[in-house]
């Protein structure tokens, strides 16, 4: 890729903590609801295959770290035995192919009392004495991957899961020291970095939407919306968090090649993550190489339960 990193910065290298990479293109994390029994399947082998590159970055699925942090069904876990035998061969396939790989741990509990349509039980908040469980089993689920293969694990923080409740203030109703001041509510986020820091080291870590504790790297998604004949940007509005954040940064939200191009190139993002492109183009880097047409991606087509 040398040839064309000059005029095309998202194939330009970078060296990510002690990775190094040879581009900057790297795969978004996208659920694929098709874990039977919370297990990876052997078919996971062919999808990430397909997304490797020589000195790439993966990041795989959404994985939960326990039984009751499952939010969605049939998606995979990795605190079980089996859970990580069965990521291994799916690492393997993407290792001989010299990528780099990264497993999100997430929880998708409900800390808060909310009110929910349909046929649900009734949530509740955890309790005091419960939130020290949940924060070990992102202790435990954070050794696993590692276990398996993994070069490190992503914390999931965002799109409403458990610790993106917590953060926030218009859902985060709790009266304790979990809720109510900004520094209350990044309490349950910082004591999961800090046991997953002492548990695998903070050169394996990152963390979406959260810049401290000297994790590896924060991923935060600029936010984008659709008009009538055209796409309207909400451009530099992670600039603030790109500012603060000393270590790799990166931006997912709706980029062509061209927008991130842009982004590496003005120093808003170290790397670009591409959800959509990728799924309707596996080899998304060599097309940006040889500047070779797209596939238009098919919502129809994307990922569900068999």
């Amino acid at each position: 890729m040398a040839s064309v990193s000059a005029t095309t910065p998202l194939l330009t290298p970078y060296q990510m903590g002690n990775f190094h990479l040879s581009h900057r293109v790297l795969l978004a994390p996208l659920t694929r609801v098709r874990s039977y029994g919370n297990v990876p399947q052997p078919h996971a082998m062919l999808y990430y295959s397909q997304q490797t590159s020589n000195g790439g970055l993966l990041i795989s699925e959404a994985t939960g770290v326990s039984r009751s942090a499952q939010g969605y069904p049939v998606t995979p876990g990795i605190w079980t035995k089996e859970q990580v035998e069965a990521w291994k061969p799916i690492v393997d396939v993407v290792f001989s192919q010299i990528t780099n790989l990264q497993s999100p741990i997430s929880c998708t509990d409900k800390p808060l009392t909310l009110k929910v349509r349909g046929q649900f039980s009734t949530l509740r908040q955890l309790t005091t004495k419960e939130i020290p469980l949940v924060v070990n089993d992102f202790k435990l689920s954070a050794r696993n991957p590692i276990e398996a293969g993994f070069d490190g694990v992503k914390i999931h923080g965002a799109n409403g899961y458990l610790i993106d409740q917590f953060m926030k203030d218009k859902v985060n109703d709790r009266s304790d020291h979990y809720g109510g001041s900004l520094e209350n509510r990044c309490r349950y986020a910082l004591e999961i970095v800090e046991a997953v820091v002492k548990e695998i080291g903070a050169n394996r870590i990152g963390f979406k939407s959260l810049s401290k504790r000297g994790i590896l790297f924060c991923h935060a998604v600029e936010p984008r919306m659709i008009t009538i004949g055209e796409k309207k940007d909400s451009p530099h509005s992670l600039l603030r968090i790109r500012k603060a954040f000393n270590n790799t940064f990166i931006v997912a939200g709706d980029n062509d090649k061209e927008d991130g191009n842009k982004v590496v190139m003005n120093d808003y993002a170290d790397l670009v993550a591409y959800g959509r492109l990728f799924l309707a183009n596996p080899d998304l880097p060599r097309r940006f190489e040889l500047n070779a047409p797209l596939n238009k991606y098919n919502r129809e087509t994307f990922y569900i339960s068999d």
